[in-house]
């Protein structure tokens, strides 16, 4: 079996609906990242096996292949495009590993893209056909004798029934905006942000929209109010926003790398999807991660650094008490609650993360993992290429 690596992993400036990135489509936010990995390794397009991107609320069609043609690409790279909701992104890097390891090719570009600043208005037909004209907010992720709640529900679902408070959520989501705060300060996100050139002043940016380094972030926790039930303890505070963004990954062999001369980053090793009850998604990567782990010998003191994507902190509280995973090693240099979640992307934004983290801390081991919609969990193992 081939060994597939991680050579190059570039994220767009992550921006606010409505915001930075807000005249730009889906294709032109992933094409300037794949144009941008192509420079700096001095890749020959001709040789790219395929571009798999992950996309959650987007246009539809072949996301994947209209940003591989947008960026220039020659027209005989396909395009694959991949919807696990949130999951999209890193489910993206995961396929195109298992393809390396399989044999299938030698280079995918990797990773996932959301612009919900573009995202269309969808109507159900049988609705418009008889005149009750209904926009469709989100799509059905299981059935109604299950249960379907909205993201934020499910999420006070998890905080009720895993008995995380708001102080808890209130406490992980300042220490998520301290850290990501801290990493903006010490430049610790420049080198992986591919500079954008917004359309509105023409300015340049490489800096994420959402973050505010003067921002009294315990006095908005503290205002915050209940935003799914009013006797509930998810608020905007301790939640994340609605976001702009791409993320993507070089995904090669290891073999072919060393031929081209270019340094791998991380080596994939492995990843495990699963189901949850859908009423409780959030708590879906304890049952991804435990079943990783186990698959591949491990115990969760053997992972020096995880990346765990922050959409709510009711969550990530309830699936880090239930791993036993230390907070010294989780999102050590911020995550979603302060930065964004655009949500096919932040999978991908995860294995980012760990490609710049465990170099700076020279860390051996390192999981991705996030809860998704409709009850699934994604996890990730990666460990640094030595």
């Amino acid at each position: 079996m081939n060994k597939a690596v991680i050579v190059k992993a570039k994220r767009s400036p992550i921006g606010k609906k409505g915001g930075i990135l807000k005249d730009l489509r889906c294709e032109t936010l992933a094409a300037t990242v794949i144009k941008n990995i192509i420079e700096e390794c001095q890749l020959d397009p001709e040789e790219i096996s395929d571009v798999i991107l992950g996309n959650a609320v987007g246009p539809g069609g072949n996301i994947a292949r209209l940003s591989s043609l947008s960026a220039g690409l020659p027209v005989h790279v396909p395009g694959l495009t991949i919807d696990r909701q949130c999951g999209s992104g890193l489910e993206a890097i995961n396929l195109a590993a298992r393809f390396v390891q399989a044999g299938a090719g030698d280079i995918y570009l990797a990773g996932g893209v959301e612009s919900t600043s573009t995202e269309p208005i969808k109507i159900d037909y049988q609705d418009f056909k008889v005149g009750n004209l209904e926009i469709i907010k989100r799509a059905r992720f299981s059935p109604d004798e299950i249960g379907d709640p909205d993201m934020g529900v499910a999420a006070e679902n998890v905080a009720r029934k895993y008995h995380v408070s708001r102080e808890d959520q209130d406490s992980f989501a300042l220490r998520s905006y301290q850290k990501t705060i801290q990493s903006i300060q010490n430049g610790n996100f420049y080198d992986e942000i591919t500079p954008f050139l917004l359309t509105e002043d023409g300015c340049e940016t490489r800096s994420d929209e959402t973050p505010r380094e003067k921002a009294n972030y315990e006095k908005i926790l503290k205002r915050s109010q209940p935003v799914f039930d009013q006797d509930g303890t998810v608020t905007a505070g301790n939640s994340c926003s609605v976001n702009d963004g791409a993320s993507i990954v070089l995904v090669m062999s290891e073999q072919r790398a060393k031929q081209l001369g270019l340094k791998p980053i991380l080596s994939f090793i492995d990843s495990q999807a699963t189901g949850v009850d859908p009423n409780y998604l959030g708590i879906g990567p304890v049952a991804a991660v435990q079943k990783l782990l186990a698959k591949n010998q491990k115990e969760i003191n053997d992972i020096d650094l995880v990346e765990f994507n922050e959409a709510f902190a009711a969550q990530v509280v309830a699936s880090t008490r239930e791993l036993s995973i230390p907070y010294e090693k989780l999102n050590v240099g911020g995550g979603a609650i302060a930065y964004g979640h655009p949500y096919g992307a932040s999978g991908a934004i995860l294995v980012t993360r760990l490609c710049k983290e465990m170099q700076n801390r020279n860390s051996k081991t390192g999981l991705a993992t996030l809860g998704i919609g409709g009850g699934i969990g994604l996890a990730t193992l990666f460990e640094r290429y030595i």
